[in-house]
């Protein structure tokens, strides 16, 4: 109990940094009325399809979930004094199978943004190399950290795997901030809303990389994955699905400038797009919640540490040799009283 109390001690501020962050979404984005994202758009180009936002989104939940367990079980294992954080993480037997994943889906999804699937062409698309951009910043992260993992060729790797790791979150940023499909209204939003989760990760890598025994910035940077695949997940269906477009909104698909892939969510009215970012917004904060409710269980998972069987002894031992000393001293005054 007293260890899952001192972990809950790390997570409240962690929660906290969230709900601040939540606040901060919904008051000065979401409500400003100078804000572009605020304004009804008709937007002329889109991200992808379901299956385009399911899969990348299931994979990153998927690791992210992964480094959630790990990074407890290294705390609980090593405790406070000996915690220190990792880019990623040995899966039994398999040591390396974490960083072969990554490079080989990377590399599988850099081949289909190429090829433009499902049409399968070669045209040059902007958007596509963009995000196959993406994938490739995974490659040399996962890649160059295998290297050296089978090699043992570097004793500051860590420092420069995390360089490497915020360097991911910090192209991902960027390109999807400067993205050449412009995204605006609805989508614009939601992508908005997936700007801030990214730049918590790339905080939380930075804060990892130089603070290595901060089991906090660990712990953040696990969750801040899970919360991108998950939003990715929740942008593919709530844009994508017709039947899950918010009310008095449509899914428009059409010819968007270079394929006939591209789709829009219009909302018709005014009220109609406040209600469909509303919604964004529980969405947002519904699916942090689910995230730190299973944080939480996770903790609740791992015991306190029974201290072993010889320090018990030992401790006992202690005990017994000071409850001796007040005899001892008794027997000592009485003696010279004599």
């Amino acid at each position: 109990m007293h260890h899952s109390l001192i972990t809950m001690h790390y997570l409240l501020p962690i929660n906290l940094f969230f709900f601040f962050l939540y606040d901060y979404i919904f008051l000065h984005i979401c409500l400003c009325p100078n804000n572009p994202l605020s304004q009804p758009h008709i937007t002329q180009h889109s991200m992808g399809t379901l299956a385009g936002h399911l899969v990348p989104g299931s994979a990153l939940a998927l690791l992210g979930l992964w480094h959630i367990f790990n990074t407890f079980r290294a705390y609980h294992l090593k405790g406070p004094n000996h915690f220190r954080s990792s880019f990623w993480h040995p899966f039994s037997k398999l040591t390396y199978m974490e960083l072969f994943l990554i490079v080989s889906f990377s590399i599988f999804s850099i081949v289909m943004q190429v090829l433009d699937y499902p049409l399968f062409s070669f045209a040059f698309k902007l958007n596509n190399y963009e995000h196959a951009t993406m994938f490739l910043h995974l490659v040399i992260f996962a890649g160059f950290t295998l290297v050296n993992e089978i090699n043992h060729k570097s004793d500051m790797w860590f420092e420069v795997s995390g360089i490497l790791a915020a360097s991911v979150f910090g192209q991902e940023l960027f390109l999807l901030h400067y993205h050449s499909a412009d995204h605006v209204g609805l989508e614009g939003y939601y992508h908005w809303l997936m700007q801030l989760i990214v730049f918590v990760s790339l905080l939380s890598a930075i804060s990892t990389t130089i603070f290595p025994s901060s089991f906090p910035s660990s712990l953040v940077l696990s969750i801040s994955v899970v919360f991108q695949g998950l939003w990715f997940i929740n942008m593919g269906f709530l844009l994508w699905v017709p039947e899950l477009v918010p009310k008095g909104c449509t899914l428009s698909l059409g010819h968007g400038g270079d394929s006939d892939m591209h789709g829009a969510v219009i909302c018709g009215t005014h009220d109609a797009g406040l209600r469909a970012r509303a919604l964004a917004n529980l969405q947002f904060s519904w699916i942090l919640a689910g995230i730190l409710i299973f944080v939480g269980c996770i903790c609740s998972f791992f015991p306190k540490k029974v201290a072993p069987r010889a320090q018990s002894i030992e401790y006992e031992r202690l005990n017994s040799r000071i409850a001796e000393i007040p005899l001892s001293v008794a027997g000592f005054k009485q003696v010279n009283y004599q």
